[in-house]
């Protein structure tokens, strides 16, 4: 009790002192004594505040950062050390995340060293508004050591976790460009990744490690001087996966998805005002590119064109004055001045027919990558076996059929194979006979979309039918391509009668194996 009474005088006796002495004189003592305490104590502390400066307008980036770290899941000691959490979701995320509860405690480690982060929350007086900041402790013997690279590290995870957490979203243009916003958009769920694509893995290696060295590059980048963006050129026949391909690009770098349409853009100058409109971090696409608009047209042809008409003005002057997206404004668009004004993007080009399009649009600074997708090679076939079918092991008796097929020239798309797939799901037996029917109607030219239907055009051209299996990834511009891929292939070789020939042969195969299945 006696110990009671002298902590109640004493404190008595401060709350008289705080009334007789004056302001000044307590805000020295108030500082004389934290001076002291810093003095003694061992760890040095470093305040970051919710706004910059008094007037509550500025936002902190750096408060926001540190409050990302604190929330990533890859920092599984916040989680184990804080007491107290705040579990939230929202509707822009596609992840639960927790927050550190007002004036609790978190505890961090860093080459070696224990740090702790401090969630102050204090209400103004006299307002509802409420004052928050982060506060940092480090040993005060290595401060100036940690302090610099930790902040690094707690930048780049920040961003990292944000990158990944967030919702990523699908734009479309709606025709009022020139406006402040041009784009209307809707979450991009789609599902596509490279461990479902049906690519060749020769090929989906190459493709993944160059768009990890791209997102990775940006020091790279801004010491050669080029601007921050790559551009791929995807081309193939219906059905080949150039939709998918985007897709899975967008979620292995969980980017955003641009879709362009150009028949919606009025002129050149609504077309750069949307590109200036996208973030960084996305990727563009413009499909189809030889449809959309009439960019592909013989430059001779229209050279002699112009040469017969009375007034001598240029080409470029007169479609601008048409009032529509020019070759030009395209080209401005793709590696002009303007596509330097934001950074992390990839520009895509889909194509049916890679020999329409301008030799200007994707030559090397341009489309940088230029992947044919064909028809399925046994990898690719195997992969989509094992997404539809639920399909663990690699090999089945039908696999051997299969794969004479695709070398006589059988080789369906990855579209018509997972339809067959799909239909027949519940049946892996079924799915592959039918799969082997398709493809011995593709070589007898009877059959079109895998549906076994006797009669009617073929399924694709005839280039497509006599195309490698195999999809192939080209780098650089038209000049350097093999003059074999450039031009439309012919058919050669067997005849009709070796065509039936072979296809007696696999229905004896199947039957055989039939057989020994007791189907």
């Amino acid at each position: 009790m006696e110990i009671l009474s002298q902590m109640w005088s004493f404190l008595g006796l401060l709350t008289v002192l705080q009334n007789v002495l004056p302001s000044q004189l307590l805000s020295l003592l108030h500082s004389f004594y934290e001076s002291l305490q810093d003095f003694f104590s061992p760890y040095s502390y470093f305040e970051i505040p919710e706004f910059n400066g008094y007037c509550g307008v500025d936002v902190n980036d750096l408060y926001r950062q540190v409050n990302l770290y604190l929330n990533s899941v890859n920092n599984p000691s916040a989680a184990a050390t804080c007491r107290r959490l705040t579990l939230s979701r929202s509707k822009s995320s596609n992840r639960i995340s927790f927050t550190v509860a007002p004036n609790q405690t978190v505890h961090d480690s860093f080459l070696g060293h224990t740090l702790s982060w401090t969630h102050h929350v204090d209400t103004v007086q006299d307002s509802l508004e409420e004052k928050r900041s982060f506060t940092l402790k480090l040993p005060k013997r290595h401060r100036h050591t940690l302090l610099s690279p930790y902040l690094d590290h707690v930048t780049t995870r920040a961003e990292e976790f944000e990158r990944v957490s967030r919702e990523r979203r699908l734009f479309t243009n709606n025709g009022h460009g020139s406006y402040e916003s041009g784009w209307v958009s809707v979450p991009f769920r789609h599902p596509s990744t490279f461990e479902t694509l049906a690519l060749e893995p020769d090929l989906k290696k190459q493709i993944t490690e160059d768009l990890t060295a791209f997102a990775n590059g940006r020091e790279f980048y801004h010491r050669v001087g080029r601007a921050w963006k790559r551009g791929y050129l995807l081309h193939g026949p219906p059905g080949s996966g150039k939709s998918s391909l985007i897709a899975a690009m967008a979620n292995y770098l969980c980017y955003d998805v641009y879709d362009l349409e150009l028949t919606k853009v009025s002129d050149n100058s609504e077309l750069r005002a949307l590109l200036i409109q996208t973030t960084n971090r996305s990727i563009i696409v413009i499909e189809d590119i030889d449809c959309t608009v009439d960019l592909t047209v013989d430059r001779t042809t229209k050279a002699r064109t112009m040469r017969k008409r009375k007034e001598i003005v240029t080409r470029g002057c007169e479609e601008e004055e048409s009032g529509r997206v020019t070759l030009s404004g395209l080209l401005n668009f793709t590696d002009g001045l303007w596509s330097c004004c934001g950074e992390e993007r990839i520009i895509v080009f889909t194509t049916n027919y890679r020999d329409n399009v301008d030799p200007a649009l994707v030559r090397c600074g341009r489309m940088d990558m230029h992947v044919s997708l064909g028809t399925c090679g046994m990898h690719a076939f195997k992969a989509l076996v094992r997404n539809y079918l639920s399909f663990d092991s690699d090999s089945h008796p039908m696999f051997d059929v299969v794969e004479s097929c695709v070398r006589s020239g059988g080789a369906l798309t990855p579209a018509q194979v997972g339809e067959i797939l799909l239909r027949n799901r519940r049946n892996a037996d079924v799915a592959l006979r039918e799969v082997v029917s398709a493809m011995q109607a593709k070589i007898l030219g009877l059959g079109r979309c895998g549906n076994g239907a006797q009669g009617g055009e073929a399924m694709e051209s005839d280039d497509v039918a006599v195309r490698s299996p195999d999809s192939v990834l080209m780098v650089g511009s038209p000049e350097n391509w093999v003059g074999g891929n450039m031009k439309k292939r012919k058919e050669s070789g067997s005849t009709w009668e070796k065509k039936v020939k072979f296809l007696v042969r696999l229905r004896s195969l199947t039957k055989s194996d039939s057989g020994r299945r007791g189907v």
